[in-house]
C-alpha cells in the first residue's frame, strides 16, 4: 500500500523474505483473515506509516523458529490477530503473538476465527460479561464478528436482540440462535425492540456499525446500561459529551479493542484455547464468505464495505 485511498491503492507487489528475530516464528500463510480495521488502516482513518503491507491476521504452518522461542516447532499450525503484514505469501509473527491451532481446527478455520472469534469472546465475556437474564442487542448480526456474538450470547444464556440488513441475513442470524431479528431497512430498529421488550429493555448493546447506529441505541439501554462501540462500520461515532450519559439513566459507554483484552501472551492463548475448543467441537459455526485469490485483496476490500457479505473474508496465497 503505498498511499492512503480506496481499494485501487492496494497493489501484488513482490519482497524480500521477512527478517526473523529472535522470538520470532517465520509462518508460510494458509490463510489471512480480512477485517474493517484493514480498511481504516487503508483508508487512513487509523494512520500507519506509509508503504505498508496491510493486514494484521491469519493462520499457517510454522517454516522456521527463532532461536529464544520455545514451544512451537517447525511443522506447527498457528493463528495470529497481531502481525503486521499479514497480506502474503509469508509472514513474521512474535512467538508472544501466536496461539496453537489444535487438531480438528483447520488452518483456513483458524485464520477466519482468529480476531472476530476472540472479538466476540471478550465482548460477550468480558467488556460485558453476560448472564441468564440479560437482554443484549448485536448489531450486524449476519457479519463476521456478529455472527459468533449472537451464538456465544446465547451459550451465556443472554437473550438476544440483532439487526440485519436482508431477509437473507435475517436468516442467519435466527440460524446462529438471535431471539429477535430486526431487518434494520425494512423498520426503526428501535422500535422494533420496544414492541418486543418494552422502554428501554436492554442491559447492553453491542455495536460494530457506528453511527448510523449509535444514538439510537444509547435510547434503548436502561439505567446503568452499557454501550459497547468497537467498530466504524458506517462511520466514527460523534463525540458524546458525560453529561448525555448522565441523563439517560448513568450509562457506560466503552470502546474496547482487541489488543487490551489480551494483552499478555497468558490471556491471549487462554482465550483462543477456550475459542478453539468450542470450534472443535462443533459448538461455534465459523462461517467463511468467501476465498480469494491473495492477488485480488481489492476486491476483498471492496466486497466487505458493501456490507453484502455473511461471514468472513479470507485471502489464499
Amino acid at each position: 500500500m503505498p498511499r492512503t485511498g480506496g481499494p485501487e491503492v492496494l497493489a501484488a507487489v513482490d519482497l524480500a523474505e521477512p527478517r526473523r528475530g529472535p522470538g520470532d516464528l517465520l509462518v508460510r500463510v494458509a490463510a489471512a483473515g480480512v477485517n474493517f480495521i484493514d480498511t481504516y488502516h487503508r483508508s487512513g482513518l487509523y494512520p500507519r506509516d506509509l508503504p505498508f503491507v496491510p493486514g494484521i491476521e491469519g493462520a499457517g504452518t510454522v517454516v522456521a523458529v527463532g532461536e529464544s522461542v520455545d514451544g512451537f516447532a517447525v511443522g506447527d499450525v498457528v493463528a495470529w490477530t497481531e502481525a503486521p503484514a499479514s497480506y502474503a505469501e509469508l509472514v513474521r509473527v512474535p512467538a508472544g503473538h501466536a496461539v496453537p491451532v489444535p487438531p480438528g481446527v483447520d488452518a483456513e478455520t483458524a485464520a477466519a476465527a482468529a480476531l472476530q472469534g476472540l472479538t466476540a469472546h471478550f465482548l460477550t465475556h468480558d467488556t460485558f460479561a453476560l448472564r441468564p437474564g440479560h437482554r443484549c442487542l448485536i448489531h450486524a448480526a449476519a457479519g463476521g464478528v456478529g455472527r459468533l456474538a449472537v451464538q456465544l450470547a446465547k451459550r451465556r444464556g443472554a437473550e438476544v436482540f440483532a439487526t440485519v440488513g436482508s431477509p437473507e441475513k435475517a436468516d442467519l442470524a435466527r440460524a446462529a440462535g438471535a431471539d429477535h431479528v430486526i431487518d434494520y431497512r425494512a423498520q426503526d430498529f428501535g422500535d422494533a425492540v420496544e414492541a418486543a421488550a418494552g422502554p428501554r429493555p436492554l442491559d447492553v448493546v453491542y455495536d460494530g456499525v457506528g453511527h448510523a447506529t449509535f444514538a439510537r441505541g444509547l435510547d434503548l439501554l436502561r439505567p446503568r446500561g452499557t454501550m459497547v462501540t468497537f467498530g466504524n462500520a458506517s462511520g466514527p461515532v460523534d463525540p458524546v459529551a458525560p453529561l448525555t450519559l448522565m441523563r439517560k439513566g448513568s450509562l457506560y459507554l466503552t470502546r474496547p479493542t482487541l489488543h487490551d483484552y489480551t494483552a499478555t501472551t497468558e490471556e491471549l492463548r487462554t482465550r483462543a484455547a477456550d475459542l478453539f475448543g468450542l470450534v472443535a467441537a462443533g459448538a461455534l459455526e465459523i462461517r467463511i464468505a468467501a476465498r480469494l485469490p491473495l492477488a485480488e485483496a481489492a476486491e476483498a476490500h471492496r466486497l466487505l464495505e458493501s456490507r453484502t457479505t455473511t461471514g468472513k473474508l479470507l485471502l489464499v496465497p
